[in-house]
């Protein structure tokens, strides 16, 4: 099938089964067309050739980035338009019971049989799709996500991200499609809500289609790896682990096999060219046939393609510096706030404790509203402790990046942002912009005209200027494609500086963090290791 965007194809030719038997990850590069292609399979979006053919016609439940919700609804209101038909049902019953009460139809015994027919037929199919305890099932969904009772009566706006994502997550529990698709069902959501998300996707009888950046989630719940790249999708069997290691295989054999085939044409090639030569100087028909013979032979060579060139990554450096070896201490924290209509108040923090060393890279977790943000506020200045000290070593310097971008000045040009922030001169700013991907058509555009990704890439860019040897990073991989979270990954390991970071990204806590600090009822857990052995000490701990 083939489908293009501003007149620029999205992809062309691009074939893909899907199978109700297994877990998809669909993974890419940002602007692939991943969400266009759920959007197709869903039936959202059109071919202009080709077709997308769900076979046996089946059901399918598509979660969207940003669930479609309408935010004067309450949550349970909202939840309970998981199925369209069941209001279709119950008018249908309605109408039909008023029918038998009519005296045309009640004194016509056929007319009556007939109407009894259609009743128990309807009834037969809203008991089938759970009508008589949709209701309660829909509550109970919604509980099993997380919500508390007095929850399910607030309006839709008045949520959070991630709750908008569960309640989107609970029409489709309810409904249970042949097959589901979810565009980044882990956005916003806290580990909680990932493990539950994990469990259900494992558990799901039908077929299952994920885009997702999380590759913990895609290693967990995956069978097969969909490769979208350059509008053409290769498949890969097994996790995400397993598709990164075979795709850099087969990308490396597909390299030396063109090398040396090209190197074996370029040798043909010029012994032909030769014999061509001699053979037209000295008038050797023989020569000159033998010549064209092997121009003929090179050109029917079944060739082995050019692998794709390997795409550019930003080039974030973060250098830092030593600077004191005591980087960050904390003692008897506290900070509470007061509850509308109550007396006493919500203490979020209740004294905790934490120091941190030069070079070490602490991963800070704990569930949506635990205080993790407070805590990188209250180390900023920008709120202050009811009690408590927080001390930064006397040569330290600090950078913040937040997840919500509101460090970014909105109204500025991108340009001007960069040129600001380091002190440079155009040209210099220009090529350091060209460095983290932007297109020379981006430069004088304002800063909110970014997408989420491209502002996550300013975030680092301008922590990278700023030269500090303590970064304090809050969900800094959010936006960030794959391959960007793997640059910071790997920039982080070389850092010479120390870092405290919240995320949700369990992969990115394994691959950086040193020791992890849970933040829950107001206290700190320490555990030594990456979020693998943070989990397994907590199950031990458990047990």
């Amino acid at each position: 099938m083939t489908v293009s965007y501003n007149a620029t194809p999205v992809f062309q030719n691009l074939s893909w089964e899907i199978h109700n038997d297994r877990c998809v990850g669909l993974v890419g590069p940002n602007g692939a067309g991943k969400s266009s292609l759920l959007k197709l399979i869903s039936g959202e979006l059109t071919t202009e050739s080709g077709f997308a053919n769900p076979r046996g016609a089946p059901s399918i439940g598509y979660l969207h980035q940003e669930p479609q919700l309408d935010p004067g609804r309450t949550v349970i209101a909202e939840a309970l338009t998981a199925s369209a038909r069941l209001p279709e049902l119950q008018a249908r019953l309605a109408k039909v019971e008023a029918e038998m009460g009519q005296p045309e139809v009640y004194s016509n015994e056929n007319k009556l049989a007939r109407k009894i027919e259609e009743q128990a037929q309807l009834l037969d199919e809203f008991t089938r799709i759970g009508g008589p305890g949709y209701a309660g099932q829909v509550r109970a969904t919604l509980l099993s996500l997380g919500f508390e009772e007095h929850e399910l009566d607030l309006p839709v706006s008045a949520l959070s991200g991630g709750q908008k994502k569960l309640v989107g997550l609970a029409k489709l529990l309810v409904t249970k499609p042949d097959l589901l698709l979810l565009d980044e069902p882990d956005n916003h959501l806290d580990m909680a809500g990932k493990e539950f998300l994990e469990k259900y996707i494992r558990n799901y009888p039908g077929g299952v289609v994920i885009v997702s950046h999380d590759r913990y989630l895609l290693d967990l719940v995956a069978d097969e790896i969909a490769d979208l790249e350059e509008g053409r999708i290769t498949v890969y069997p097994g996790n995400y682990s397993e598709y990164a290691a075979e795709k850099e295989t087969r990308r490396m054999h597909q390299q030396h096999h063109f090398d040396v085939q090209q190197r074996e044409v370029q040798r043909l090639e010029m012994s032909a060219k030769r014999m061509l030569h001699w053979g037209r100087s000295h008038e050797n028909e023989k020569l000159i046939r033998r010549a064209k013979s092997m121009m003929k032979r090179i050109e029917k060579m079944e060739k082995v393609e050019k692998p794709t060139a390997e795409r550019k990554d930003m080039g974030l450096q973060l250098s830092g510096w030593r600077g004191s070896n005591k980087v960050l201490e904390i003692s008897g924290l506290r900070k509470a706030f007061d509850i509308p209509g109550e007396e006493v108040r919500n203490e979020v923090l209740a004294g905790i404790d934490l120091t941190l060393w030069h070079g070490e890279r602490v991963g800070l977790v704990g569930p949506n509203g635990a205080g993790k943000s407070l805590v990188f506020r209250l180390l900023l200045g920008r709120e202050q402790p009811d009690a408590g000290e927080i001390k930064l070593g006397p040569s330290i310097q600090h950078a913040y990046y937040s997840q919500e971008h509101e460090t970014l000045d909105d109204s500025a040009s991108l340009l001007s942002t960069v040129r600001r922030a380091g002190n440079l001169n155009e040209p210099n700013a220009v090529n350091l912009l060209a460095r983290f991907l932007y297109g020379y058509q981006q430069l004088h555009n304002r800063v909110d005209t970014l997408s989420g990704g491209e502002r996550s890439r300013l975030q680092l860019l301008l922590i990278m200027l700023s030269g500090a040897n303590f970064l304090l990073l809050d969900e800094p991989t959010n936006n960030l494609d794959i391959r960007s979270a793997e640059v910071l990954e790997d920039v982080l390991a070389d850092f010479e500086g120390s870092v405290l970071m919240i995320s949700h990204d369990r992969y990115f806590l394994d691959r950086v963090a040193g020791r992890i600090v849970e933040l829950q009822d107001g206290k700190l857990v320490e555990y030594p290791g990456g979020y693998s052995d943070y989990q397994a000490a907590k199950a031990r701990l458990a047990a």
